[in-house]
């Protein structure tokens, strides 16, 4: 009882202070919690699919790394006191673009639609444009962070090593998401053969459309190459890489502690590396014959 106690009281403590280092982006992360459960409850009386795959499973899992996202960001403000201006402009901008990204993949998925890639009506197109044009902006905003924490000095080498390279990635990988988002050449065959305007102007998977047998939860094809495999192993190098440098606080020195960050860094980058490229080769993480 006595431990439950004090996991709240510090549960409280960590939620207040980044709520006061960052209201817009705790309330955010609040809000997508909320947008989780909502969506998982969905999945639960409603069964229709979309390409294959649960209607509210997407909303779902963006709802809950948006979530994650905001949390982080808003405690990585922790650390920049000196730069509260900047963090707050930061936190807005990002606040208001997931939460817009978020409800345009609600609103989609509550049409029967896909949200990325959808260029099918006048409508679509407004949204998928919007989207995209709201994350670079989101973009921008993080590798702004990402050269603040390089420029702030850390009393805790290990762990500010730790932040600069965890965010470095995390921009890397948001920057594969633009690696979907241009039309595949069966597409554009498809366009100039037919005459046609396109309906569908991208796509993760490569090697074949969208859609087909994919991995439990995450959905990622268990055929063909899937480009949100190093999405998602790049944007979560922020939340990997601090998480290692505090778990070794107690079992290891200053020196110590910086080394093997830096060589989990690259380590994590060497993996980043050859995800993306089996990705771009159209090999699937976890072909079927294994997954079977």
């Amino acid at each position: 009882m006595v431990y439950i106690e004090r996991y709240l009281m510090l549960t409280m403590a960590t939620l207040q202070r980044l709520w006061k280092t960052s209201a817009p982006l705790t309330a955010t992360g609040f809000v997508m919690l909320v947008a989780f459960a909502a969506s998982v409850s969905a999945m639960a009386v409603d069964h229709s699919t979309i390409l294959g795959a649960p209607t509210w499973l997407k909303p779902a899992k963006f709802a809950i790394s948006t979530a994650i996202y905001a949390f982080t960001l808003a405690w990585i403000f922790t650390f920049l006191p000196d730069r509260r201006r900047l963090t707050d402009r930061i936190g807005w901008i990002t606040a208001v673009v997931v939460v817009f990204e978020v409800g345009v993949i609600d609103v989609q998925a509550a049409r029967g639609v896909t949200s990325h890639f959808n260029v099918g009506t006048p409508l679509d197109i407004v949204l998928f444009s919007a989207m995209g044009l709201a994350i670079v902006v989101a973009w921008g905003a993080a590798i702004t962070l990402t050269v603040a924490l390089f420029r702030h000095r850390f009393a805790d080498e290990a762990f500010g090593w730790a932040l600069r390279l965890g965010m470095l990635l995390t921009v890397i990988g948001q920057a594969t998401g633009g690696l979907m988002t241009t039309p595949t050449r069966t597409q554009l065959a498809a366009a100039r053969t037919t005459h046609e305007r396109m309906t569908v102007a991208g796509a993760h998977t490569v090697g074949a459309p969208d859609g087909g047998p994919g991995v439990p939860l995450t959905g990622w094809s268990r055929e063909h190459g899937d480009l949100r495999v190093p999405h998602f192993i790049g944007m979560h190098a922020v939340q990997a890489l601090p998480a290692l440098a505090w778990l070794l606080i107690p079992i290891a020195s200053m020196e110590a502690r910086r080394r093997t960050v830096l060589a989990a860094a690259a380590v994590y980058t060497a993996l980043f590396a050859i995800l993306l490229v089996q990705a771009l080769n159209g090999h699937p993480l976890i072909p079927m014959m294994v997954t079977r």
